[in-house]
């Protein structure tokens, strides 16, 4: 494992049995489009399906920063997902949040939990911190599932607080959320 501190931000390189969870790189673009241009990504997400040259913006945004994490897939070379795991405010609590989105084809094959789990992992033993949050919508099963598998236990239950789209007429869609958090058990 490789760690990097830029700007007060960690940079890093985890490798399991099937994967390496690295910063992302311009290059990625590709694989990124690959999932980000899919409607049904979006189905819990805000945003809308991307095209090439944003996918390439995105990349090359994401490249600079360390707040998303490739995540690729050995055997193929290839970027399968992405991890967000970024502190939140206020800093002096050391909580991070985690997310998570991988390209459909690569998903109920165990991939997101070997990822998150490590992540969590090297969070805890490595970066000292205290928490990690995440949240997801209750219909997104397989997401909270996944932090289940991974040691999170759910905390709240927010109803209707968050919303990605609006209706026909203009209202906002309101969802609901399911609040997980995982605690360092070496504190």
């Amino acid at each position: 494992m490789e760690t990097n501190n830029k700007e007060s931000n960690h940079s890093f390189i985890i490798e399991t049995s099937h994967l390496i969870i690295r910063p992302f790189h311009e290059t990625d673009w590709k694989d990124l489009f690959e999932y980000l241009s899919l409607e049904e990504i979006y189905k819990f997400e805000p945003g809308e399906p991307i095209d090439t040259k944003i996918a390439q913006e995105v990349s090359k945004e994401r490249s600079s920063k360390n707040e998303f994490y490739a995540v690729v897939l050995k055997t193929e070379n290839k970027m399968i997902g992405h991890l967000y795991f970024n502190i939140i405010e206020p800093k002096h609590l050391n909580t991070y949040e985690l997310g998570f989105i991988f390209n459909p084809k690569y998903q109920k094959k165990r991939y997101g939990t070997e990822s998150a789990k490590e992540l969590v992992k090297f969070g805890f033993s490595h970066l000292k911190i205290h928490r990690i949050v995440a949240n997801c919508n209750p219909l997104n099963i397989s997401s909270w599932k996944l932090l289940e598998n991974i040691g999170m236990k759910r905390e709240g239950y927010l109803i209707k607080n968050i919303y990605f789209r609006n209706d026909i007429d203009g209202n906002p869609i309101w969802q609901d959320t399911y609040e997980y958090a995982i605690l360092n058990g070496n504190e």
